[in-house]
């Protein structure tokens, strides 16, 4: 795993977005996998290491996540700024087309990007997320997300995400760790956050609307190969929502996790494997 970062810009000035990158530089198979909404790139971590052999893998941290940037104009961040992010990101890379993974956020991103005409994505693979927000769903986002908690201690850091995570699934005490480690930081004061930017809340909270959001049209744009993973009990991607993605637009693949809520994290061999089969099938 190498760490690296590259320079995107604002209407408010540069900002440095960070990644992780693993598998030979010189592959010019690239895939890319882009987190959720208060996530980071670490969580593909199993993932990145298991496809590294087939492909060079990037996990970036979207701009106001991880090792990333906070933007100066909170206003700033949405789905324009963070699709730009990525075209600036596939030009550092140096490559004409890439696969993506996206899970939520990095799906709503990954949709977003492939209906461009020209898009570089040529297979596409959503995990719990479609082209219909719903309002149950919004609501939860609305409860935690842009909230600013601290801790004593690492410990307590760790009881809290794995409550606000339970949807993740049964995940044992190592991918918890993992998940924790990545997602808090210890202040000058001692004090544990986590690793992103409250602000990123303020767009969301100014633009909340009381009813499912319908992107149906963007995703009908999109061509390319695609599969839709859902957690059995998501409340962001809805079973009839899923189905119809099945027969609208790229007519895409479809594949449901049982004992998963939102969402599939890609920390077991059996979630690793639906996604290995997806990129590497001819």
């Amino acid at each position: 795993m190498r760490e690296n970062a590259v320079n995107c810009i604002s209407p408010s000035g540069l900002h440095r977005m960070a990644y992780v990158e693993w598998g030979a530089v010189d592959n010019p198979h690239v895939l890319l996998c882009v987190h959720g909404l208060t996530r980071n790139g670490r969580d593909f971590d199993r993932l990145a290491e298991s496809l590294s052999l087939h492909y060079r893998v990037i996990c970036p941290d979207v701009v106001g996540r991880g090792r990333s940037a906070q933007l100066r104009d909170p206003a700033a961040y949405g789905l324009a700024q963070y699709v730009a992010d990525m075209v600036t990101l596939i030009a550092r890379l140096n490559v004409s087309s890439v696969h993506w993974l996206g899970t939520s956020m990095g799906g709503l991103i990954g949709m977003a990007l492939a209906a461009l005409d020209g898009s570089p994505i040529s297979k596409l693979l959503l995990n719990d997320v479609g082209p219909v927000i719903t309002l149950e769903s919004l609501r939860r986002i609305a409860t935690y997300v842009g909230a600013d908690p601290a801790w004593a201690s690492f410990e307590q850091a760790l009881d809290y995400v794995k409550r606000v995570s339970a949807p993740f699934g049964s995940l044992n005490q190592a991918d918890w760790l993992h998940l924790t480690e990545h997602s808090v930081r210890q202040d000058a004061d001692g004090q544990w956050r986590f690793r992103y930017d409250p602000a990123i809340a303020a767009p969301f909270k100014a633009s909340f609307v009381d009813r499912d959001i319908d992107l149906w049209p963007l995703y009908e744009r999109i061509s390319c190969p695609t599969l839709v993973l859902r957690g059995a009990h998501s409340d962001l991607l809805t079973p009839d929502t899923w189905r119809e993605m099945g027969r609208r637009g790229p007519c895409a693949e479809l594949a449901e996790i049982p004992g998963v809520g939102h969402a599939p994290m890609f920390l077991d061999a059996a979630q690793i494997s639906l996604a290995r089969d997806f990129f590497l099938a001819p």
